[in-house]
């Protein structure tokens, strides 16, 4: 099976003051294509600050990920924004939508900075929010929509161009149980359909229903269940 998703080798070493705080600790896996992974462990573990190397927001301190087979590190910070605008979507906690649109405006936004029509825009944008069941929707503001809207919206803009892999930081994290539930089942039924998901979580409900876990301590792999 390809693999998705992959790193070698990953450190990130903090220096605070006199001391050196070692947050990733030489970790090494990969993630195959229509896999859903779960990456959990106790607060301050290191899988947030893993999960932020794997997406390129912050670089590692040594080692490398690959995502679709391309390096994203040791090349220019043009070349890195074009691999992650194309191979990597993204689901917040926080949601990080834009109040000043709408729904099919802010799913928009992605392909938008890659060049995509308006036209072309807006019609896989509004696919999107119909998979996400938002078909009536389109028009609303993040203002008029409850929490779990808010969160489908967001997971209409991480997969609407279509990513090799989509990365999750607690994608429920703000969402009441009967919520995070919807969440999760829409999460499941776009693994199914082949989507890669990775998802940081502190919920064993939400490792349940993953393919692999992968438990962080202390900046490392500790184990992995499947």
């Amino acid at each position: 099976m390809a693999v998705a998703l992959s790193c070698e080798g990953l450190w990130k070493v903090y220096e605070m003051g006199d001391e050196k705080v070692q947050a990733v600790k030489g970790i090494s896996l990969a993630i195959n294509q229509g896999e859903m992974v779960a990456v959990m462990g106790p607060s301050g573990c290191g899988k947030t600050t893993l999960l932020n190397i794997l997406s390129g927001i912050d670089d590692p301190s040594a080692g490398q990920v690959m995502v679709a087979g391309k390096q994203l590190f040791g090349i220019s910070d043009d070349e890195r924004t074009e691999i992650r605008g194309r191979e990597m979507g993204f689901i917040f906690q926080k949601f990080h939508l834009l109040d000043v649109m709408n729904a099919v405006e802010n799913v928009e936004v992605p392909l938008l900075l890659l060049g995509y029509s308006p036209d072309d825009a807006r019609q896989k944008a509004s696919l999107a929010l119909k998979k996400v069941g938002l078909a009536d929707r389109f028009d609303h503001r993040p203002s008029e929509l409850s929490g779990g809207q808010q969160q489908r919206v967001s997971i209409a803009r991480a997969l609407v161009h279509d990513p090799s892999v989509i990365l999750c930081d607690e994608p429920t994290g703000n969402l009441d149980s009967t919520t995070s539930t919807q969440v999760m089942d829409l999460l499941a039924e776009l693994n199914q359909a082949g989507s890669t998901i990775v998802i940081v979580t502190h919920d064993d409900e939400i490792a349940k229903r993953c393919s692999r876990v992968i438990r962080i301590n202390d900046g490392s792999i500790i184990f992995e269940e499947e």
